[in-house]
């Protein structure tokens, strides 16, 4: 069984932090074979959605955020919440 993850990343701005948060949990799921999509809340607004059925299959949600995230459609899932700077910390080696 294929383990499949969704992320919020986001933070106050909107720029750099958000993607790079993004782009760090990609990879580092690609590493683990973790199918992860991830949804941006950016300056830009709201990309790559997720939508409600990948939430209901999803084994679990990570929210890498500085800013508010609604976390209401997540209730039930397993939910991992820290800083943005965490989520563009994760090393991709």
């Amino acid at each position: 069984m294929n383990m499949k993850i969704l992320a919020i990343t986001s933070c106050p701005n909107g720029i750099a932090h958000t993607y790079m948060a993004a782009e760090n949990l990609q990879k580092a799921g690609k590493k683990l074979g973790i199918e992860i999509k991830v949804e941006t809340q950016g300056s830009i607004g709201v990309e790559n959605a997720l939508t409600e059925d990948e939430i209901r299959e999803a084994d679990g949600i990570i929210i890498a955020a500085d800013k508010t995230v609604v976390k209401d459609r997540f209730v039930g899932k397993k939910l991992l919440v820290v800083g943005v700077q965490e989520g563009s910390a994760i090393r991709k080696n």
